[in-house]
């Protein structure tokens, strides 16, 4: 985001007074550095099964710098820690199969990656098999997600007994009214313990689901650490089931209907650590890799 500020720090500091000029004077300049551009590896996973190494080098000559992980297709942990460094790329934060595989052996896998940050893609209701969850996805309960949330406290207790920070991401399906005016993801920031749950906040699904991102940064902000950047053309009514014929087809940040200025400078101000490009496929127009560059070229300078 631009600041239209223009105060150094000489004249600032007398202005506003001692500590709070000083920590005012922090903020402003964090405002003014942004963000790195980072990318959410699931949005060109073809391209990475195919080349893991060159795939991940054409991203940082894009301009990104971070990346989130969505697996690590045939490689190790310790591989694909390896092919990033190697293109001069970070993974602050890993998306993790967690409800599915042993969670011991996903921290385990994200603490070898270098990751910050552990973050459950969708998470079941506690004690919940796979093949129950997806079938029950678009009918979950306010028990559901208070079980949902008990499953996340536990997951961040073990992340950060292991050094790191537990995050859930969402979709569309936490933004349906579950009862007393209340919606899934309210019950999730209700329910979960703020010291070892964070929220990664996926602005594009949100906006499926008819909530506005601004609005819960301006309220949440100390509980949401990251944001996925994801547009959506011709987003007319609320969508809160995931795989409905009525969700509105994926697009590149700036060709669909969300303008990200204000969620960014929102996000900005709540001091939100990373930001990540993610896009639904499928890509009809462009390939995901083209995607990736008007992605960066449209997010890039409202971090900048």
């Amino acid at each position: 985001m631009r600041s239209n500020m223009k105060i150094s720090r000489r004249r600032f500091i007398p202005l506003a007074g001692g500590a709070l000029a000083a920590a005012a004077f922090s903020q402003q300049t964090r405002r003014t550095h942004g963000l790195p551009v980072g990318i959410q590896l699931y949005m060109v996973n073809a391209d990475l099964t195919k080349d893991p190494a060159g795939t991940l080098k054409k991203l940082a000559e894009i301009g990104y710098s971070e990346v989130e992980t969505a697996g690590f297709g045939k490689l190790s942990a310790a591989q694909f820690r390896d092919l990033l460094r190697d293109a001069g790329l970070r993974a602050p934060s890993a998306h993790l199969g967690f409800g599915m595989d042993d969670t011991d052996k996903l921290l385990d896998d994200a603490k070898t990656l270098g990751a910050e940050y552990a973050v459950s893609s969708m998470l079941a209701p506690k004690n919940e098999g796979a093949a129950d969850f997806f079938k029950n996805l678009n009918s979950m309960s306010a028990d559901d997600f208070r079980s949902v949330a008990a499953h996340a406290n536990e997951i961040g207790q073990k992340t950060k007994a292991a050094g790191m920070q537990y995050a859930y991401h969402n979709h569309n399906i936490e933004f349906r009214d579950v009862g007393d005016g209340k919606t899934g993801y309210d019950i999730l920031l209700e329910e979960t313990d703020a010291s070892v749950v964070k929220f990664e906040l996926d602005c594009g699904w949100m906006k499926v689901g008819g909530k506005d991102p601004v609005e819960y940064l301006r309220r949440y902000g100390n509980r949401i650490a990251m944001l996925h950047a994801k547009d959506f053309k011709n987003i007319t009514k609320p969508v809160t089931a995931l795989f409905s014929a009525d969700r509105p087809p994926s697009s590149e940040l700036g060709r669909g209907s969300i303008d990200y200025k204000p969620i960014v400078e929102a996000g900005l101000k709540a001091g939100v650590k990373h930001i990540f490009v993610e896009q639904e496929g499928p890509f009809k127009e462009v390939s995901a890799m083209e995607a990736a560059e008007i992605d960066y070229r449209y997010l890039k300078p409202l971090l900048s």
